[in-house]
């Protein structure tokens, strides 16, 4: 009931978010997520986060032209 993750480009990508003492945050891509024809995703981590918090955004034009 899934989609291919293989043949189709991600609808989100999963990072996990560092907050640093300068106020600033450091984002390190850990998998992507590919919408289901049901309405759910498919959620491929490539590792988990040590604190558990994990970020999923649309991917930017530049991702996008390096997942193909």
């Amino acid at each position: 009931m899934t989609n291919e993750p293989a043949k189709k480009q991600p609808n989100l990508l999963a990072y996990t978010v560092n907050d640093l003492d300068n106020g600033k945050s450091f984002w390190t891509r850990i998998g992507a997520c590919w919408a289901n024809k049901d309405g759910g995703f498919t959620l491929k981590l490539d590792c988990l986060p040590l604190d558990g918090r994990i970020v999923c955004t649309p991917p930017k034009q530049e991702e996008d032209k390096e997942a193909a």
